[in-house]
């Protein structure tokens, strides 16, 4: 029997994926024009159970840079291509995770699937999140809305987010886990759009 979680899940997700599919179009051209590489980035998290999955995005980034790092620091990453940079910033390269909704890989609301890389760092508590079905938005994305901009001020980022960010989300996330309802996943998504125009 389908929870009112996974039925909101898969009609917002179909609704948006018709209604949205003109900007689908409109931003894999400009993908496309901006620079050489394909319109989606395709890359593995860790999901529901410990288990990895391939997760969708808007490529914002230009292929082949030779940087190893995972972590991108606001507007001084030569990385970012300068479309990714307006799609990073209101969150429109996260919108191809509606497909992975419907796979049921992720929620609309769930803890933000991290890189393994960064899992294998969880203690035996923090993994408890991995329990829940990671999502496009949460707690933490709210909170962290600017991460890119915080990041680009510290030294070494990539020591930074381990030590600082990923921490505190964890936390987030499990407070999310012990408060899921209808009430909070629709104050969450109401909170996520009302932070992308801030």
């Amino acid at each position: 029997m389908l929870d009112a979680t996974r039925f909101f899940d898969i009609l917002i997700a179909c609704l948006l994926l018709v209604l949205l599919s003109p900007l689908f179009l409109i931003i894999g051209l400009v993908i496309k024009i901006s620079s050489k590489g394909p319109v989606i980035f395709q890359q593995r998290r860790v999901g529901k159970n410990d288990i990895d999955f391939t997760l969708y995005k808007f490529r914002t980034m230009y292929v082949d840079t030779g940087h190893k790092s995972s972590i991108t620091i606001g507007n001084k990453d030569s990385r970012v291509t300068r479309a990714g940079y307006f799609l990073r910033k209101y969150k429109m390269d996260e919108l191809p995770q509606l497909y992975n909704v419907l796979k049921n890989d992720m929620s609309i609301v769930g803890p933000r699937p991290e890189l393994r890389k960064y899992v294998t760092l969880y203690t035996a508590e923090q993994k408890e999140i991995l329990l829940l079905k990671p999502g496009i938005t949460d707690y933490a994305s709210i909170h962290f809305r600017h991460e890119s901009e915080l990041l680009a001020t510290q030294k070494d980022p990539e020591a930074f987010y381990i030590k600082e960010i990923l921490p505190l989300k964890i936390q987030l996330n499990k407070q999310y886990a012990f408060k899921r309802d209808l009430r909070v996943y629709f104050v969450i998504i109401f909170n996520t759009l009302l932070s992308v125009f801030k």
